[in-house]
């Protein structure tokens, strides 16, 4: 009997092993793929990158695939190396300098609670996944899975998940009472807590949680607190022009718009120069469907707003409060003390729509086809960028800070 419970404890070590080096392995490609997909923008998409939805990149450049600013995948390898670890402790803890082993009384225990519970909690990723992100990475799906075989490997008959917990706190418990594996354990979960606040506020392996943050700082402001008056945001003698073409139903261009206002209080030498690209088939003639309706109603009355000195303020406004139709946009137009009856001429006027044809042809003929877009120097900038980013890419193109 002896003999055969010797050979059945061998053999689900062995699993352990195998299970563990598998999922080591595969957690290095998935830190491989992390890294390429936020640090390499040359990196050609990863292999289980196949469609919108099984999507291992898209996963990665996600806020959900880091935990305290670590990737999950560096946490996974963590985990493989201790399950290994603990494999082999009771060999480990019969050399003499490793006698401090001992602690690790019942390891497949440890082993079977570790298991289960990172099973658990990656069943609560793949949740994430599903609902929240809408992507499923199939290299994490698979880790989930070794994470369950690691468990039942060793599990013994006699006992459960629930009972290996158990008899993992108990030990824990007993260890913290000696007063060396005491202090060990403090001294580990001060450095580990040091370590990971480090890792959480620097960004420096979760580049994409610093982006996330960054625009919703912006994009959660309810009011523009950096709005100018005028029909000139920024030097009007500045050399280097930034060329934004927006549309006010969209709303990341709401998020720029507050962007560019701030950018142009802290930085010198710079104009941003507002053109229109409203994706509304009442006056795009490039869509081919209905998208922002009523974008190219309130990008008429911007023109207009020129007439009265006023681009930038009613700008703000309408990004802000979105009129549903032209009487609400007059209506918030006279709150402001515009001359509503010479606004609503100017934007009905053929002036008006030949400066908004023409700025949704030359966008149309550079190949913007989405807004936001900026050009800069001739460089096409798509897209909403945060702002420690955009205010770089200024900085590098001659603006200046402001004293």
């Amino acid at each position: 009997m002896f003999v055969k419970n010797l050979n059945t404890r061998l053999l689900r070590k062995i699993f352990i092993v195998f299970f563990a080096l598998v999922g080591f392995l595969t957690t290095i490609k998935l830190a491989i793929i992390y890294f390429d997909s936020n640090f390499n923008p040359y990196a050609l998409p990863s292999f289980c990158s196949v469609s919108e939805i099984v999507d291992c990149d898209g996963v990665a450049q996600t806020i959900h695939s880091q935990f305290f600013g670590i990737p999950l995948a560096y946490w996974g390898m963590g985990l493989y190396v201790f399950v290994i670890f603990l494999t082999f402790v009771d060999y480990l803890k019969k050399i003499k300098f490793l006698g401090f082993l001992e602690v690790f009384k019942n390891p497949l225990s440890y082993i079977s609670a570790i298991g289960f519970i990172s099973f658990v909690i990656s069943m609560i990723l793949l949740g994430v996944s599903i609902f929240e992100i809408k992507k499923i990475c199939i290299l994490c799906a698979f880790t989930y899975l070794l994470n369950l075989f690691i468990a039942i490997a060793a599990t013994e008959n006699t006992t459960g998940f629930f009972n290996n917990i158990k008899i993992s706190v108990i030990d824990f418990i007993d260890a913290v009472k000696i007063k060396k594996y005491l202090i060990t354990f403090l001294i580990l979960t001060i450095l580990a807590s040091l370590f990971l606040t480090y890792t959480t506020l620097s960004y420096c392996f979760t580049p994409q949680v610093k982006r996330y943050k960054s625009l919703v700082e912006f994009a959660d402001m309810k009011t523009n607190p950096f709005k100018v008056s005028g029909n000139v945001l920024g030097d009007p003698n500045a050399k280097l022009i930034v060329d934004n073409y927006s549309d006010y139903v969209c709303p990341i261009c709401y998020t720029q718009n507050i962007m560019l206002h701030r950018l142009a209080k802290e930085l010198g030498n710079v104009k941003i120069v507002h053109h229109n690209m409203p994706l509304d088939m009442e006056c795009n003639k490039y869509l081919k469907h209905p998208f922002h309706e009523g974008a190219c109603l309130m990008a008429r009355y911007s023109i207009a707003a020129q007439g009265q000195g006023k681009l930038w303020d009613l700008n703000s406004e309408l990004f802000e409060k979105q009129p549903k139709d032209e009487d609400a946009l007059l209506k918030m137009a006279k709150s402001m003390g515009f001359d509503t009856i010479k606004l609503r001429k100017d934007a009905d006027s053929f002036e008006t729509s030949e400066n908004l044809s023409k700025d949704i042809d030359k966008a149309a003929r550079l190949g913007i086809d989405g807004t936001p877009a900026m050009i800069i120097n001739g460089k096409i900038y798509s897209g909403v960028k945060p702002y420690y980013e955009l205010k770089d890419i200024l900085l590098k193109a001659g603006a200046i800070e402001r004293k």
